[in-house]
């Protein structure tokens, strides 16, 4: 399938998931810097696919691919703190950890084939 628009790319599309389960599972977080944080994360792995997408040349795309594939990373750094400060539990953590994961790995395929 050709991507027409940012919301074709799976990985944009996983990372829309990823953001709807964080906010839900964190909706009554009362850690608001952490939840913030942690939400900001997430957001930017989403949007950063959008945004070099719409920026209409795969150099800048990779860039921006690169950045999200930081933020997924950051996402993940912050589960396991959300794990040990008992605001997920180890289910959660290893759902929200393996999906956070799958995004990066579909990230870097797509950067490949640029």
């Amino acid at each position: 399938m050709k991507i027409q628009k940012f919301e074709d790319i799976i990985s944009w599309q996983k990372a829309k998931e990823l953001n709807i389960l964080l906010n839900k599972q964190f909706q009554v977080c009362r850690d608001f810097n952490f939840k913030t944080q942690l939400l900001r994360a997430a957001i930017s792995i989403m949007n950063n696919i959008a945004e070099g997408y719409e920026r209409g040349s795969n150099k800048e795309l990779k860039h921006f691919l690169f950045i999200s594939k930081g933020s997924c990373a950051e996402v993940r750094s912050m589960l396991y703190l959300a794990l040990e400060l008992g605001f997920i539990t180890q289910e959660q953590f290893d759902f929200n950890s393996a999906l956070a994961i799958e995004i990066s790995k579909m990230i870097s395929g797509f950067i490949k084939t640029l």
